[in-house]
């Protein structure tokens, strides 16, 4: 793997990765949101491959404190917050002591009905509650086809530019979504300047390694892995899974999350007013420019 390259578009060699590189998958989930594994079969698989694992469930962290049981595996204490737009958020704690602090104090008291529902906090909170705490911010999957990604049409370029500035970078492949969004989510990530990260958001084992965040140094520490994602010090390696593996994990993701029907389906409603609002006001100044131009020509 190239210094120069920060991200490929590949499927990771994870057996001749490990070997000189610390690699993580930084985008994981377990039963206790809406993945299909418990988190000791998640740690064994991740032992296998000798990587370390990210437990990233959506708005709770039972999965992470179960995971920080296993001493001798590389882990990252995380969350995947929902905010009330519906978009989603990571954030990956250097402790599990500062997590709890987190969740229980800027989470817990928002939750929705569900785990899989949004919390009652818009963004904007969500990002300056965590900013308060050390730990590293990102945007999840930014480009995709629906509003968990924060550059959707709920929020106005302006909206989305202050958001960034908030965060500590983007996730530039994420294994779960199309190529097409991850090219611009990677491009996205480029012109931010900022940390970039990749993780499978897996939420079924096979999904495990497929996209990966890889730092040059073997051995790395938790503290030291994330510091070096702040400094730009990593690369990100991946491919998205099959469209066969796609549906498999969807299908699981669907009935885990049919309790949350109600709350998804109000959104998606509000997300389809907002891309028709959008693409109207798209048209509009599309047509006003041209006017204007043949005005000026006329003139």
């Amino acid at each position: 793997m190239k210094q120069t390259h920060r991200v490929e578009f590949e499927k990771p060699d994870l057996p001749a990765l490990t070997r000189q590189h610390t690699v993580v998958d930084m985008h994981f989930h377990s039963r206790y949101s809406d993945g299909l594994n418990y988190v000791r079969s998640i740690a064994r698989r991740a032992a296998d491959f000798g990587i370390g694992i990210a437990m990233t469930d959506h708005n709770t962290i039972k999965g992470a404190l179960r995971l920080e049981g296993f001493k001798d595996l590389l882990t990252f204490p995380g969350i995947e917050v929902t905010s009330r737009e519906g978009a989603h958020l990571l954030v990956y704690f250097y402790d599990i002591q500062t997590l709890v602090r987190f969740y229980e104090k800027d989470i817990q008291p928002f939750l929705g009905r569900d785990v899989m529902s949004s919390i009652s906090l818009k963004m904007a909170e969500i990002l300056a509650r965590a900013r308060e705490y050390h730990n590293l911010i990102i945007f999840p999957h930014p480009y995709c086809g629906v509003y968990t990604g924060i550059c959707n049409a709920f929020f106005s370029k302006d909206q989305q530019a202050r958001l960034m500035d908030m965060a500590d970078g983007v996730e530039v492949i994420n294994a779960g979504n199309m190529k097409k969004w991850n090219l611009q989510s990677t491009v996205l990530g480029f012109n931010l300047g900022k940390a970039m990260t990749g993780g499978s958001d897996g939420h079924n084992l096979f999904q495990m390694g497929r996209a990966v965040t890889v730092a040059d140094a073997p051995s790395m520490n938790r503290h030291d892995f994330l510091d070096a994602v702040k400094q730009g010090k990593t690369h990100v390696m991946g491919k998205e899974t099959h469209l066969f593996q796609k549906v498999t994990s969807n299908s699981y993701k669907i009935r885990s999350s049919i309790k949350n029907s109600p709350n998804a389906m109000e959104k998606n409603v509000r997300y389809s007013y907002s891309v028709i609002h959008s693409k109207s006001r798209q048209v509009k100044d599309s047509v006003q420019r041209r006017l204007n131009g043949r005005f000026r020509r006329q003139g």
